[in-house]
């Protein structure tokens, strides 16, 4: 199948609602624009099908924006027993760091410090995991070129990667290597316009009501227009709004908090700084390295019963535990004067009726479920296994339907937009921060006026040009989409204050 044009804006938005008026059906409908909805779009226009991906807000509008950012093969899962989990994780994020996303996904390594005090126990538990951590890799056929073998390691250079700690009773530690996202919200908008490319109609700001097997009602959050849409497949991908969509779904919702805080903070962070929760075996806090001199330092897994928030927040409780939990282990202590922000998310996870104890031992294992009147619900998994779980809701849907398609699963071997290997990347003729963004894109983003290249307020690094490729190339509608999503300005109040003025510019000159 030829692969056509990946921009997302609002005149394509509009043309596409014109055409889903004029025909009245679809292939297949999905309700979701985060990441799974959008894998599910993706693979179902790669496989021939006409697809329409509706949400009512913005990409990567609920929790797969609020993830740490990791690519992880899943070492917490195969400590606690969960190796099925652990090894598709292996798997997924193999596909993404050689295929799918290697401009999005890089290596960085994760040191564990064995602290003053540390039992013994928590020692030999972490060391079995990056060991298991191996055994996966191998299986998973991710070379150490790609993510080296874990070690054990000299307090001198756990301090290197980590120049914060308190040095006083250090005993060395260990080193593992992992994956890890430049951004979330960036992945999704690249499947998006992956997608897009292959000719699904992706359109936001556009809510499903009247939601059943057979298709929905549209409405247009931007003008109010309705549109009556069949569908030989509806899928429902909303997260942690599914049982609002789909009748017979038990959500157990479980809120994941991080600190945002400036790298000036951890003098120079290297890599993921892993530090055991006192009196918990299994439990850690990372503080995690992030772009534009950022550091998050995360995360909980607390129980969220109650309303469902479109953007959940962080409790006094979180905040504190997460910064004493540092705190008993860097020189310099944090407190809340030393944040730029926080942000939280709440996991979709299914409520089995099984486990009446913590959200933390309800497994991560996703789920497809279908309801009476024949929408197709995923819920559950996690951002790293996004492919193998749109893949599965696809595959089930077409199992239940009479569509016919004989081309099977492609997503694992395509490209997203902006992807290559890493030579080609390292051949990209452009300034490394925008390669990391765009990957091969990059030229195309700063081939304008020299002037749009400078940034746009005093100690924000994001650029007048990438703020109008996001209002021409990827789907941006609002200043928040601007702030929130396409950059990551937004997780500092005072950061969105200095911007805002050239976010409406961006559109002002669209």
């Amino acid at each position: 199948m030829a692969v056509g044009d990946a921009s997302l804006n609002a005149t394509r938005r509009t043309r596409e609602l014109d055409w889903l008026d004029t025909t009245g059906k679809v292939d297949v409908l999905v309700v979701g624009g985060g990441v799974t909805g959008v894998g599910v779009a993706l693979d179902a226009a790669a496989r021939g099908l006409t697809v329409a991906l509706v949400e009512k807000h913005d990409l990567a509008f609920g929790t797969s924006r609020w993830s740490s950012k990791l690519v992880h093969g899943g070492l917490r899962y195969l400590a606690s027993g969960h190796v099925g989990i652990a090894y598709e994780s292996a798997v997924e994020r193999g596909i993404l760091m050689k295929t799918t996303a290697p401009h999005l996904v890089h290596p960085v390594p994760q040191v564990a410090p064995w602290l003053p005090g540390a039992r013994m126990a928590q020692a030999a538990m972490l060391r079995g995991a990056f060991v298991g951590g191996d055994v996966l890799r191998t299986f998973a056929r991710t070379s150490e070129d790609y993510l080296p073998h874990s070690r054990r390691v000299s307090s001198a250079e756990v301090l290197r990667y980590a120049p914060t700690l308190r040095p006083d009773g250090l005993r060395g530690g260990f080193l593992a290597w992992d994956g890890q996202l430049y951004d979330d919200a960036r992945l999704v908008v690249a499947i998006a316009r992956t997608a897009a490319s292959y000719g699904a109609r992706v359109i936001t700001h556009c809510a499903a009501t009247e939601v059943t097997g057979r298709g929905a009602v549209l409405v247009d959050q931007l003008s109010g227009r309705r549109i009556d849409v069949a569908a030989r497949i509806v899928i429902n991908a909303t997260g942690i709004w599914a049982d609002q969509v789909a009748s017979g779904i038990k959500l157990r919702p479980s809120r994941g908090t991080h600190l945002v805080l400036p790298q000036s903070a951890f003098g120079g962070l290297s890599a993921v700084l892993t530090v055991p929760v006192p009196g918990q075996l299994r439990r850690v806090v990372m503080a995690i390295p992030a772009p534009d001199d950022r550091v998050y330092v995360g995360l909980t897994d607390e129980d969220a019963p109650g309303p469902v928030s479109d953007v959940p927040h962080a409790t006094d409780a979180e905040i504190d535990f997460l910064l004493d939990t540092i705190n008993a282990a860097v020189r310099v202590p944090l407190t809340r004067d030393d944040l730029l922000g926080t942000y939280a998310g709440l996991r979709p996870l299914l409520d089995t009726g099984h486990h009446l104890g913590k959200t933390a031992d309800i497994s991560r294992r996703h789920a497809v479920l279908t309801s009476t009147d024949g929408v197709v619900t995923i819920v559950g998994g996690k951002l790293t296994t996004y492919r193998r779980m749109a893949q599965d809701a696809l595959d089930t849907a077409l199992a239940q339907s009479s569509l016919e398609t004989r081309r099977p699963c492609l997503t694992h071997r395509i490209p997203l937009v902006g992807a290559a290997d890493r030579v080609h990347l390292a051949a990209v003729r452009a300034p490394g921060r925008f390669v990391d963004r765009y990957g091969v894109e990059a030229p195309a983003v700063i081939a304008v006026d020299p002037a749009l290249l400078q940034p746009i307020a005093p100690g924000i690094a994001t650029t007048h040009a990438e703020l109008r490729f996001a209002v021409r190339h990827e789907g941006a509608m609002t200043e928040d989409d601007l702030l929130d999503r396409r950059t990551r300005i937004g997780l500092s109040a005072t950061q969105r204050a200095l911007a805002t003025p050239a976010a409406r510019e961006a559109f002002a000159a669209v």
